[in-house]
């Protein structure tokens, strides 16, 4: 099972729970890839996953910290928000995850996040959308829910709603405990459970589960990993990198071998990175090209004094690349680099300006954060963090590989939809 792929039209800006996790703020777009990415995953044998229904994209609040409200008309959801979800059933998407936001057009009782809602999981979903397979909640420990209802009657609701599986109950045996009482008292009709019970069961069967009910780890290389999806797997970084801005025509450097160069690694916050190392690839990989690189990291954690002796650093080189990682993280309750680090981007800028030497900057994660960086004259997104896309930045970077990405969002004040240089 897979809880893949997200369906949400990432229409705004200050969303801090999907950002990067959307295809875009295109709704054709967002279906056609969801399709595809939904096929992929079947064909290799995992049940698909469209999520968050009826669409998370239009929220500046993170549903695991409180309860979105998406007060769209009904039209608004219908062309936007729906179409994705209506592709990838299309495609034969065996589950949908349902969303723990409020949306009064389609259900107009207040406190109600859609996974309880009966007129938006019964009737839209089903009914509506004519779906027929595995529904899911989302996580029920998530404070869209933990905020209004106890585990037990969040349960009861989720399962009356027309929800499958209560996934991530915060207590379950409260939750069962609950659910069964409510059939008891007909509260939820043994139809409705048999029904839900059916479906998991069939969808099971398809996996062949009643044969093999576990997994081969050491045939894992021989299926996953192979030189043939690396190769898709470059290629789709590469082709995914962005040129937004590009004042002085810097892209690619045009820089003799002994140039010296300062590389910024600038960290919204130094933390929790866990598999990922900011600038782990993106170091050695610029040293293979130009090998005088002196690398210095700044974060939040960064002084006044130390950032004041980067400004002081800068001018005595003959370029700066600066690496800047912000995350959209779901819970994190962040999305944005702080304000010391933009000043230190502005500053930078001003000086490359008058000394006419060349600043690049390469944004990993958050793409919105080019708005922030109006004043830097070369930007590339990448979308993305890991070694893969900062060795795909730096082929980029060096004229190693062509730029021809394209925007899947709007970033405003800076670029529309679709737009993109080629280099």
């Amino acid at each position: 099972m897979n809880f893949a792929p997200v369906v949400d039209v990432n229409n705004s800006p200050r969303n801090p729970g999907i950002n990067t996790r959307s295809y875009g703020e295109d709704p054709a777009l967002v279906g056609r890839l969801a399709s595809a990415y939904v096929r992929g995953l079947q064909a290799g044998g995992l049940l698909a996953t469209l999520k968050h229904f009826p669409g998370h994209g239009d929220t500046d609040v993170d549903s695991h910290l409180g309860l979105p409200i998406i007060r769209d008309p009904r039209e608004t959801i219908d062309s936007v928000e729906l179409p994705p979800f209506r592709a990838g059933i299309a495609a034969g998407a065996d589950a949908v995850m349902t969303a723990h936001i409020e949306m009064p057009a389609l259900d107009p009782t207040p406190n109600t996040p859609t996974t309880l809602s009966e007129p938006i999981v019964g009737g839209v979903l089903r009914k509506e959308l004519g779906f027929g397979g595995l529904i899911y909640t989302d996580s029920m420990g998530m404070a869209g829910v933990t905020a209004l209802y106890k585990p037990g009657e969040a349960a009861v609701r989720a399962v009356r709603a027309g929800n499958d599986i209560v996934l991530h109950s915060p207590d379950d045996a409260a939750a069962f405990a609950a659910i069964k009482a409510a059939v008891e008292s007909r509260e939820i009709s043994a139809a409705q459970i048999d029904a839900s019970v059916e479906r998991i069961l069939r969808a099971k069967a398809r996996e062949g589960l009643h044969r093999t009910r576990s997994v081969n780890l050491e045939a894992i290389p021989t299926v996953l990993g192979s030189r043939a999806h690396q190769a898709v797997a470059d290629e789709v970084s590469q082709r995914s990198i962005t040129l937004i801005k590009d004042a002085h025509a810097q892209v690619p450097l045009k820089l003799p071998r002994d140039a010296h160069i300062l590389y910024l690694s600038v960290l919204d916050y130094p933390s929790g990175w866990r598999i990922a190392a900011p600038s782990r690839r993106f170091i050695p990989e610029l040293r293979q090209r130009w090998p005088s690189v002196t690398a210095i990291e700044v974060s939040e954690r960064t002084t006044a004094n130390e950032l004041d002796l980067v400004r002081a650093m800068a001018p005595r080189f003959d370029a700066v690349v600066a690496s800047v990682f912000v995350r959209a993280t779901s819970g994190s309750g962040r999305m944005d680099l702080p304000a010391p680090l933009q000043q230190l981007m502005t500053s930078i800028a001003r000086q490359t300006a008058s000394n006419g030497h060349p600043f690049v900057s390469v944004l990993f994660g958050n793409p919105y954060t080019a708005t922030f960086l109006q004043d830097v004259p070369a930007i590339l997104l990448t979308y993305d963090f890991y070694d893969r896309a900062e060795r795909s930045a730096v082929r980029a970077l060096a004229g190693e590989a062509p730029v021809r990405g394209k925007l899947p969002i709007t970033l405003p004040g800076v670029a529309d939809v679709g737009f993109g240089l080629e280099r």
